[in-house]
């Protein structure tokens, strides 16, 4: 093999390796709200900015894309597989850090305007979970403050948390509760590092 197409082999495998969009956050910083902030100065913004508008505090709105995406803006769901090995599309359409499905994304920007807003960008994902949160609240009677039950709106979608859908799903009960737990410990990290 010559020695440039070996070079041009391994520049390709260097590259593939690569592909996040965007800094992210790592899986050790995760567990720290501040450090989070330090990081990604943009998540800072975005969360503010969404605090403002929508009156949705960081410390819920971080709690909810945690669970949602770990902060990671290309976040999917999985693939299904028939006979276990034949991919055959993901598990529904959630993308990005809030994990919004297409038809709601397409709701948020047609009520909002937003028609040039993105899933994988943090500013419009917070400002989406803000309208959408509100919606919960105005609709369902949620406070902004309850992160375990507009986590679970969030996740049921109104309709489904209105008909409790979730009552039959008691991991989905579970996972509520540690939304809400990474909320307070977000809030009180918050504090601080403000």
């Amino acid at each position: 093999m010559s020695r440039t197409l070996r070079v041009l082999m391994i520049l390709l495998l260097v590259a593939s390796c690569g592909g996040r969009s965007g800094p992210g956050v790592s899986s050790n910083q995760l567990d720290d709200a501040c450090a989070i902030l330090r990081a990604n100065p943009d998540y800072k913004r975005a969360f503010r900015a969404t605090e403002r508008k929508w009156g949705v505090p960081m410390h819920v709105q971080m709690a909810t894309i945690h669970q949602e995406s770990k902060f990671d803006a290309e976040a999917r769901t999985p693939f299904r597989y028939v006979l276990g090995v034949i991919p055959m599309g993901r598990q529904s359409s959630a993308y990005g850090y809030s994990q919004a499905l297409d038809g709601t994304w397409e709701e948020y920007q047609k009520d909002t305007g937003r028609t040039r807003s993105r899933r994988n960008s943090i500013r419009d994902a917070t400002d989406f979970m803000g309208w959408y949160m509100n919606g919960s609240r105005d609709r369902l009677g949620i406070p902004l403050t309850d992160a375990r039950n507009q986590y679970l709106a969030y996740h049921e979608g109104r309709s489904g948390f209105a008909r409790g859908s979730y009552n039959s799903k008691p991991w989905l009960v579970r996972v509520s509760g540690s939304v809400e737990e990474r909320s307070k410990m977000y809030q009180s990290q918050l504090r601080r590092c403000r």
